[in-house]
């Protein structure tokens, strides 16, 4: 399910929280699937239970997963992606535009960018 890197400079929860992002997004995890405990997650990790929590409670503040008291944690009804190529360009450029709005400079986002593609392990043309 998760694997830990610990040679990675993110902190684990981080990459705790990336994979579950991941896996949500991928499909992996549908809507309204219920996620590990966090002891049940921590025990098959390895890991304190507060890294774990941690991670949660981070995917809760983004809207991706939902906690419910006694129930456990579930992974969010996430909005619909619009169709096409150019629709994740366009939330790109919206968030662009946003951030530019509260002040950020292109040199900050171009060194977002670039900390962004150091940190992830994905594969770039």
């Amino acid at each position: 399910m998760i694997s830990i890197n610990y040679r990675d400079s993110r902190p684990i929860y981080e990459q705790i929280q990336h994979e579950l992002h991941r896996m949500i997004l991928s499909g992996g995890l549908a809507a309204g699937s219920r996620l590990p405990s966090v002891r049940e997650l921590a025990a098959e990790l390895a890991i304190n239970p507060n890294t774990i929590q941690r991670a949660y409670r981070e995917l809760e503040a983004e809207g991706v997963i939902l906690s419910i008291a006694g129930k456990g944690s579930f992974v969010a009804e996430l909005p619909k992606p619009e169709k096409g190529a150019d629709a994740p360009l366009a939330r790109f450029r919206a968030s662009v535009r946003e951030l530019r709005t509260l002040g950020f400079s292109t040199r900050e986002l171009h060194t977002f960018l670039d900390d962004l593609d150091k940190e992830d392990a994905l594969p770039h043309d």
